[in-house]
């Protein structure tokens, strides 16, 4: 640590966060979902989760004031911040200041992850707005072997979730795919300045490495696109001939009016070969 270099515990407050805001003239945007941790417990127990430590490579996206960048990389961990919001690069070159972190200016939508070595780790408090499209864009990747992210509850149940239960749908299919998760944590609304509509939750997504079949996934987005409605309706309105989907659903088991939320992995693979739709 270099002797101007803040204290770590220096932004874990409301207060501290309040100062350094004003000292920039700025204030969080709501538009960005820029809700920033002020609670040291949280963000010691995410960087715990996420694997940060001596030579890890860590993407994150959304750094902030960087308060959970600081964490991270005061553990030995090599940083890569993609931060939209250019108002707070003075912020940011003052709190990061002695770190082996790299902040990237601009849309983490359009970042190009190939950039990023493989077996990389996520750790992040994402963007809400953004959450489930950045999540999308971590699995497809395949560049990280695992995502531990701060999310609204809702999509950490969402993503938990496993056939049958009520959060269950493509979201949940997707990863599902993709690996294992986990709910770490829930996160109180008091956690963060300003506080958040709703509650949060830390959780860890580990990446199997395993690419899904492309026509798995299309058919799954299909079979589960309207909740609620049959997964042979929701597939006929896709394009899929509806007497072959009435032979496939018989072939592999499944009634005739099941929906595709309560419908295995494992079956759902069954399924679709004998539809045709995998070989």
């Amino acid at each position: 640590m270099t002797a101007d270099q803040p204290a770590p515990d220096i932004l874990y407050s409301p207060r501290t966060v309040r100062e350094i805001l004003a000292r920039h003239g700025l204030r969080p945007t709501k538009s960005l979902g820029q809700n920033f941790l002020v609670d040291g417990n949280v963000l010691r127990a995410i960087a715990d989760a996420g694997g940060a430590r001596e030579g890890a490579f860590v993407v994150e996206v959304g750094p902030g004031l960087g308060v959970l960048t600081r964490e991270v990389a005061s553990r030995g961990a090599r940083v890569l911040a993609l931060e939209k919001d250019e108002r707070l690069r003075p912020v940011l070159e003052e709190t990061l200041a002695g770190l082996d972190v790299e902040v990237v200016w601009g849309d983490a939508l359009k970042f190009d992850f190939s950039r990023v070595p493989e077996g990389a780790r996520v750790i992040a408090n994402l963007p809400y707005y953004i959450s489930t499209a950045l999540l999308t864009r971590f699995m497809t990747s395949g560049r990280f072997a695992s995502a531990t992210v701060l999310v609204q509850r809702e999509v950490a149940e969402r993503l938990a979730s496993k056939p049958g239960e009520d959060g269950y749908g493509y979201l949940s299919a997707v990863a599902a795919l993709h690996g294992t998760i986990r709910i770490v944590r829930d996160v109180p609304k008091g956690a963060f300045f300003p506080a958040p509509d709703v509650t949060s939750s830390v959780v860890r997504l580990d990446f199997s490495g395993q690419k899904p079949d492309e026509r798995l996934v299309r058919l799954l987005e299909a079979a589960l696109h309207h909740r609620r409605k049959t997964m042979r309706n929701n597939l006929r309105m896709a394009g899929y001939d509806p007497a072959r989907v009435e032979e496939a659903l018989d072939a592999a088991g499944l009634r005739p009016d099941v929906r595709a939320e309560d419908v295995p992995l494992e079956t759902m693979h069954t399924f679709a070969t004998r539809l045709g739709v995998l070989g």
